[in-house]
């Protein structure tokens, strides 16, 4: 299905998990995408994949999101490219693991710099382009984090947090454009930095196929392609009159009191 023919889509994060998928699904389904991100390999790798017939609709724009300007660099050059912007998904994000007491300044605002002032400033910046076009689509990555958030993950929580009402806001004072603005709570993905992180705490391979078991209602952790249709559905026309949603794709898991977390 042709779901985004004829749309411009910005991507962030669009060289890792989730974001690599969607950029690829994205251009297949019809759109031209841009995206950002830190892996200039990766990126080349993503643009061959694409195929001849599919590389004239898809690009890369290297920068470093925690700087405004180049957020807003990212949104020009895909408008120049594509003749316009039609949706922002914003992707990028890190996760590190620190309680409250073992958070740092220097964690703090890192983990603030990419997870929230990279979005606040990329739907700062898309939204002329938006407003342009009479209406658009932005999708934030959320997380279950965001509702209080374990206890190794305190700056992460109030970071998601804070992109949580940033969603909000967005989808309250914009729908009357035709702006739309939407929240994905993704499930536990296995992603590269978590393999790494649960490897450097001396976790066995396959602990976290054995924790998705026992503490996912549905049987099971989540996986980059369980996000991806859903992505695709809130950038797309279908999802027109959705706003300020709250989807949550999380196989049922909602860690109010974590059973795994010093095991």
């Amino acid at each position: 299905m042709q779901r985004l023919e004829g749309k411009s889509i910005v991507i962030t994060g669009g060289t890792k998990g989730v974001g690599r998928r969607v950029a690829l699904a994205a251009v297949s389904a019809g759109a031209c995408v841009t995206f950002a991100g830190r892996d200039e390999q990766a990126a080349a790798e993503i643009i061959k994949e694409c195929g001849p017939e599919k590389r004239t609709r898809i690009q890369f724009a290297a920068g470093d999101l925690r700087k405004p300007a180049d957020c807003e660099k990212l949104m020009q050059t895909a408008a120049q490219a594509y003749g316009g912007i039609d949706g922002l998904f914003n992707y990028a994000g890190i996760l590190p693991a620190a309680t409250l007491m073992e958070t740092t300044a220097e964690l703090f605002d890192d983990v603030f710099a990419i997870d929230v002032k990279g979005p606040f400033f990329c739907c700062k910046y898309v939204l002329p382009y938006l407003l342009d076009r009479q209406g658009g689509s932005i999708v934030n990555t959320g997380s279950v984090h965001a509702y209080a958030g374990e206890i190794d993950r305190a700056a992460y929580a109030c970071a998601k947090g804070a992109l949580l009402t940033l969603t909000k806001h967005l989808s309250m004072n914009y729908a009357r454009d035709k702006i739309r603005c939407n929240w994905l709570t993704m499930g536990w993905v296995p992603t590269p930095g978590e393999l790494a992180l649960r490897q450097a705490e001396g976790r066995e391979a396959g602990w976290l196929d054995k924790i998705g078991r026992e503490v996912m209602p549905m049987g099971r952790l989540q996986t980059v392609e369980d996000h991806v249709e859903a992505i695709l559905y809130l950038l797309s026309d279908a999802s027109s009159q959705v706003t300020g949603s709250e989807l949550q794709m999380t196989g049922g898991f909602w860690p109010a009191a974590p059973t795994y977390q010093h095991r």
